[in-house]
């Protein structure tokens, strides 16, 4: 019964009326796919430069993390060599206070 109706559809209308029909749907079909392959190429550009923008970004916070444990370096060596100073200062007083009193005799 559908094909019936159907037929009865197709038969009604006049070819180039149904040809028309088809020639714009061709039309449309086209321009959705056109429009489709544009939205696909800005989509494509635009990850691009988002990827772009976040290695730069990642790369300027790989370059201050690189700084401030440099920096961090620096200072790590300077403490020590502090630290050594001091020690060999200390060192220095204890021995020294040490030989003083054993070489001074002791009162009675």
């Amino acid at each position: 019964m559908a094909d019936e109706i159907e037929t009865r559809k197709i038969m009604t209308k006049p070819l180039p009326q149904i040809l028309d029909e088809l020639e714009d749907s061709i039309k449309l079909a086209d321009e959705a796919a056109k429009n489709a392959r544009e939205a696909a190429e800005q989509a494509r550009k635009a990850g691009e430069k988002a990827a772009g923008e976040a290695a730069r970004v990642a790369a300027e916070a790989i370059a201050k993390v690189e700084q401030i444990a440099s920096n961090a370096m620096q200072l790590a060596e300077l403490l020590n060599l502090a630290l050594r100073d001091a020690v060999v200062a200390v060192d220095k007083r204890l021995s020294g206070k040490a030989t003083t009193k054993r070489n001074v005799p002791e009162e009675k």
